[in-house]
Parts: structure tokens; C-alpha cells; sequence
């Protein structure tokens, strides 16, 4: 075989953006609505099989999982955007560094996750005062989840390392693979076997297990520096210092921001359970804007590091102004739509109207003005492939996560107040101070990388 297969590369650095841009984003926002119906799967087949219980124990779950694994799946960021320089500069042998480094450090990551959430998952579910009645199937969906964390750790860093050289094709077809087989084996478990949360888990566990191995197969089938050869995975001191440079703090921002979530989540607790259902089944939704939104902060990462390895600042302004341009429409054409919809959305989660009412009060608040996020994150994308990465935490973490705390313990504890609406509003108020921190801190580091080429740091 030839060179790497250039039908599913993208050359980010030469011609117009906005048409190369969508084809790297198309392929990106279907492989995350993908990840998203697994679990979308898992809680409808729970919810209709086995009951509201079940559906609880695996609803509130999603915080503490993301908490979890955003720090390791920051440095699949950091991985991403490492490789996408060196890919920008024509650096083979430093690519090849970078891919085993990564490689390897998502294993390991992996295997730390699956130790951790076996050994914890009972105190860290208590701790987010789950419900008593849920905490045990809670506890149980949690450990067999965790068992298959160093899978899903294998494909989002080999992902993200294909997304390097533009290639967001193939985890997308193999993501299709993986959630067939999911929802096959959802529905045999926990229909056929009443396996119930169990089923529901390991079906996950399988799935993601094959996602992993085609994403290796396919690079150890590649061919110059993006090619895996499991025999030379190594960590290469340097490499790993500059994917932490960038991936802990993108880790670390994820990590926070779904404590904050947690804090949150503790929050809607409060209601009752038809709210906490009400809000899992609305919150799944959203996430459905919220990844295809996504998918254009991974662009601005993946188009600017390429750009910086090229020496091309020239194209930097305009790669953020057509992410931001693309978020703006999906986000609004998006969530606009769903709102509509919301209410027969909402039922298929749940047959109850209360859970459905329920629903709607958050879909209204957040779905609204759900494009405010992505404006937010599209920044930090671009900000992050120009190499930083501390200063944006920084922001995010005092606007986003630190006002929502304040706002929960301050204006959400006025009587008149203390309803689940304003818990909710706490979200678009943070996302307009932070969007506005976060483009004052573009605005001064584009001033200073004028006229300065870009250190490689």
C-alpha cells in the first residue's frame, strides 16, 4: 500500500475554509450523535423494560461518568492537536512519536479509569446523593461501565489522532459498527434475559470494545508517521510533556466543569424524582445539539494546530470566524427545532406527562440559547490550537463553573427563588460572561503572536 490513504485526509492549511471545514465536521457531528444514541439505547430499553428505577440508576450516572473521564479525554486533545502540527509541518518521524505517545498514554488512562470506578463507584454515587432506592443498580451499571474504559479510551485517543490529518470518515464508520451491535445486544439482554441495568452495561462494554479495535487495526494499516506499531509504543518524554501542556488543562477545564454539573445535578436532586427523570431524559436530548455544535470547536482545534505547524497565523482570524459562523446556525437551527418538538421528544423517554412537563422547563432555558455555548467553546478551540491552554481553563473555570457555583449558593437559596427554573438559568448567564472572557483573551493572544512565529510549545 502507498502512502497513508490521502481519500480521508484533509489539508487544513491551503485553499478555502468554510467547504473543508464541513467535510471535517459532517462525518464529526454524526460519530458523536452515534455516542450519544448508545446511551440514548440504554435508557430507552431500561426505561420501557425494566422500569423508572432502572432508568434513575442509569440517568444519573452521566455527570459522575463525564467527571470522570473528561481529565483523560482532555489529553486525547492534547494528543490531537500535537499531531496536527506535526502533521502541518511534514514532521513523519515526529508524528510517529507523537501517535505512539498517545497511543500508549490512552491505555494507560484506561486502566487507571477501570480501577478507579470499580473500586469507588458505591462512595462516589453517595456522594451525589443518589437516591437510596437507586443507588444500588446505580452502583452496579457504574462498575460494569468502567470495565470497559480502557476500550473507549483506545478509540477516542486513535480518533482524535486520525482527526490530526483530517480524517473524521472512518471513526464514524466504526462507530456504526460498535452501536448496532449495542442496541442488538441491549435489547437481548435486558428484554430476552432481564439482565435489566446489567445488560444494559455490558452491552456498552462489547460495543466499545469493538470501536477500539477497528480504530487500531485501520492504524496499524496506515502508512508514514500516523501508522500505530503496537511493539513501539513508548512514551516519549518530550511528547508527553507537550500533550499535557495542552491536554490537562483541556481535562482539567472538562473535569470541572462536570463537578460543576455534579453540584448541579445535586441540585435537581432536590425535586424529587419525576424532576431528576424529567431532567435525564432532556438533558440526553440536548446533548444531541450540544455534540453537533461540538463538532466545530474539534474543527477550530484540528484546522488552527495545522495552520501553526505551516506557519500560516494569516488563516487563523478566518478559521474562527466560519466555526463561530457554523455554530451559530446549528446551534439555533438545532435547538430552536427541538424545542419544538420537545414534548413527543421527551415521551419517548418516559410515558409520564409530569416527567415530560417536567422536561420542557429545562428545554426551554437551555435549548433557547444553546448556541451561546458553542460560540463559547469555538474560541477555546481556536485558542487551544495556537498552542494555549492554561488560559482559557482559567476563564472557563471562573466564568462557567465558578459563577454557577456562586449563583447555586447564592441566588438559587432565595426562598422565593428556590425553584428548579433558576437552576437552570445559571447556564446561559455564564456562557455570555464567559464567551465574552474567552474572545478578550483571543484578541490579545493573536495581538501577541503578530509579528512572533509561533513558539512550539
Amino acid at each position: 500500500m502507498s502512502h497513508t490513504d490521502k481519500r480521508y485526509e484533509i489539508d487544513m492549511v491551503n485553499g478555502p475554509i468554510l467547504k473543508k471545514m464541513l467535510l471535517f465536521t459532517i462525518p464529526l457531528m454524526f460519530s458523536s450523535i452515534l455516542q450519544l444514541l448508545f446511551n440514548a439505547a440504554d435508557i430507552v430499553v431500561v426505561g420501557r423494560f425494566a422500569g423508572d428505577n432502572s432508568l434513575a440508576a442509569v440517568g444519573c450516572n452521566g455527570a459522575l461518568i463525564n467527571l470522570m473521564t473528561n481529565v483523560f479525554l482532555g489529553l486525547s486533545v492534547g494528543g490531537n492537536v500535537l499531531a496536527a502540527r506535526d502533521y502541518g509541518a511534514g514532521n513523519e518521524r515526529e508524528l510517529s512519536k507523537t501517535v505512539h505517545t498517545a497511543m500508549l498514554l490512552g491505555i494507560i488512562s484506561g486502566l487507571v479509569l477501570t480501577v478507579a470506578g470499580v473500586i469507588f463507584a458505591p462512595q462516589l454515587l453517595e456522594l451525589m446523593q443518589t437516591p437510596e432506592n437507586v443507588l444500588p443498580l446505580a452502583a452496579l451499571y457504574l462498575r460494569i461501565y468502567f470495565l470497559g474504559m480502557t476500550a473507549m479510551m483506545v478509540y477516542n485517543f486513535g480518533s482524535a489522532l486520525l482527526r490530526s490529518i483530517g480524517d473524521t470518515k472512518r471513526p464514524l464508520y466504526y462507530l456504526v459498527a460498535a452501536g448496532v451491535i449495542n442496541v442488538i445486544l441491549n435489547l437481548i439482554f435486558v428484554i430476552v434475559f432481564e439482565m435489566d441495568v446489567a445488560g444494559v452495561g455490558l452491552a456498552t462494554v462489547i460495543s466499545q470494545c469493538v470501536s477500539a479495535l477497528l480504530v487500531v487495526r485501520c492504524m496499524m494499516r496506515e502508512q508514514g508517521g500516523i501508522r500505530l506499531i503496537p511493539r513501539e509504543l513508548h512514551i516519549y518524554k518530550d511528547k508527553l510533556v507537550q500533550i499535557v501542556q495542552v491536554g490537562l488543562p483541556a481535562g482539567f477545564q472538562g473535569a470541572v466543569f462536570s463537578l460543576s454539573n455534579v453540584v448541579i445535578q445535586s441540585s435537581v436532586n432536590l425535586f424529587g424524582e419525576t424532576v431528576v427523570a424529567g431532567n435525564s431524559a432532556a438533558m440526553n436530548l440536548e446533548g444531541f445539539v450540544y455534540v453537533s455544535m461540538n463538532a466545530f470547536h474539534q474543527a477550530a482545534i484540528s484546522f488552527t494546530s495545522q495552520n501553526v505547524g505551516a506557519g500560516r497565523q494569516d488563516r487563523i482570524k478566518k478559521i474562527l470566524l466560519t466555526a463561530e459562523g457554523c455554530v451559530i446556525v446549528t446551534g439555533v437551527l438545532f435547538g430552536w427545532t427541538m424545542y419544538a418538538f420537545g414534548r413527543p421528544l421527551l415521551h419517548i423517554y418516559s410515558s409520564s406527562e409530569a416527567v415530560a412537563d417536567a422536561g420542557m422547563v429545562r428545554m426551554q432555558i437551555i435549548l433557547l440559547t444553546y448556541a451561546l455555548c458553542g460560540m463559547m467553546d469555538v474560541v477555546v478551540g481556536v485558542l487551544r490550537g495556537m498552542g494555549y491552554s492554561v488560559g482559557p481553563m482559567i476563564m472557563s473555570l471562573i466564568g462557567a463553573c465558578g459563577l454557577r457555583l456562586v449563583w447555586i449558593a447564592t441566588v438559587f437559596q432565595i426562598p422565593q427563588f428556590h425553584r428548579i427554573s433558576t437552576v437552570y438559568l445559571s447556564y446561559p448567564i455564564t456562557w455570555i460572561i464567559t464567551l465574552l472572557a474567552q474572545f478578550v483573551l483571543y484578541l490579545y493572544a493573536s495581538k501577541k503572536k503578530r509579528g512572533t512565529v509561533y513558539a512550539n510549545h
